[in-house]
């Protein structure tokens, strides 16, 4: 059951109780509620734009097409493009076959990490090397 205070904010920002909110159990509903609106909808380092963008992708990744269906709308109020969201969901998809690959090969983790600093350092030396633009 939601509380009054938990019912009167979400109807403020979502304009009803969404039915979902009655499969939480009583004593995570207003926690998961305060999640959400801290995280989610509040202000944050990140903008609404990139949160929405974050959000399509990983529910895209995990395959949710209740999350899927939220985060694409969500998105679109952040006037985000179906280009942009295409591509959000294929970059989603390019780290869950890569993840695939990766634990499937049993790659070592420590010789990845070791890689992935030579790399860093390699395209840190590039663009210190570039032109600048002014």
């Amino acid at each position: 059951m939601v509380s009054t205070e938990t019912q009167q904010e979400i109807e403020e920002h979502l304009g009803r109780v969404p039915s979902w909110i009655s499969a939480l159990p009583e004593p995570a509903v207003d926690h998961s509620w305060g999640v959400v609106r801290d995280l989610q909808l509040g202000e944050t380092m990140l903008s609404q734009r990139e949160k929405a963008l974050i959000a399509l992708g990983a529910a895209a990744a995990v395959q949710c097409p209740y999350c899927i269906h939220f985060h694409t709308e969500e998105a679109k109020l952040e006037e985000v493009t179906d280009e942009e969201l295409d591509e959000a969901v294929a970059v989603a998809g390019n780290i869950r076959y890569f993840s695939s690959v990766l634990h499937g090969a049993e790659i070592d983790h420590d010789e990845f990490v070791s890689e992935t600093d030579d790399i860093v350092t390699h395209v840190k030396e590039q663009q210190a090397a570039a032109p600048s633009d002014d």
